[in-house]
C-alpha cells in the first residue's frame, strides 16, 4: 500500500450536500478498492486561481489515502469521465516523505561531525563593528 494525497474539485453548480455526495461516491470507490483514509478534509467552496469551464469556484475535498495503485487508477478513471468533477489530482507522497527523511538524517549526521562553533564575542553597547579589511589584489607575475 502506498500513501497518496487526493484532491477533488466538484462543480459549483451543486449545493453543498450534493457536492459532498459526489465526493462521497469517489470515496466509496477508493474504500471498495481497499484504501485506508488517513486524513479526510472537506475544504468547502473556494475560489479558483483561474476559470475552469467558465467557473470561478469549486467545492474542494482532500483525502490522504493509503491505497494500492489500482484503486487510485480506477477512481481517477471515473473522475475523468464525470461531468461533475472539474479537476482531480492524486499524488504519491510516500516517496517524498522517505526522501525528506533521508535528507534530514544526512544533514543531522553532517552536523554531528562538524566541530561546534565558538561562541560569538559580545558586542559593546554603542560600538559599531569594524569594517572588514579590503582584499589585496593579487600580484601578477609576468613570465
Amino acid at each position: 500500500m502506498r500513501l497518496y494525497d487526493v484532491v477533488v474539485l466538484v462543480t459549483p453548480d451543486l449545493n453543498d450536500e450534493d457536492a459532498t455526495r459526489v465526493a462521497g461516491e469517489y470515496r466509496k470507490i477508493l474504500a471498495d478498492g481497499g484504501a485506508k483514509f488517513v486524513k479526510e478534509e472537506p475544504w468547502g467552496r473556494r475560489r479558483l486561481a483561474f476559470p475552469i469551464e467558465r467557473k470561478r469556484e469549486a467545492h474542494y475535498t482532500y483525502w490522504q489515502v493509503e491505497a494500492d495503485p489500482a484503486a487510485i487508477a480506477e477512481a481517477e478513471r471515473r473522475m475523468r469521465l464525470s461531468d461533475q468533477v472539474l479537476r482531480h489530482l492524486a499524488v504519491r507522497v510516500d516517496e517524498e516523505l522517505r526522501r525528506a527523511g533521508k535528507m534530514a538524517e544526512r544533514i543531522r549526521k553532517k552536523q554531528a561531525r562538524r566541530p561546534p562553533r565558538p561562541p560569538a564575542a559580545p558586542a559593546a553597547e554603542g560600538a559599531t563593528p569594524a569594517p572588514a579589511p579590503a582584499a589585496q589584489p593579487a600580484e601578477r607575475s609576468e613570465a
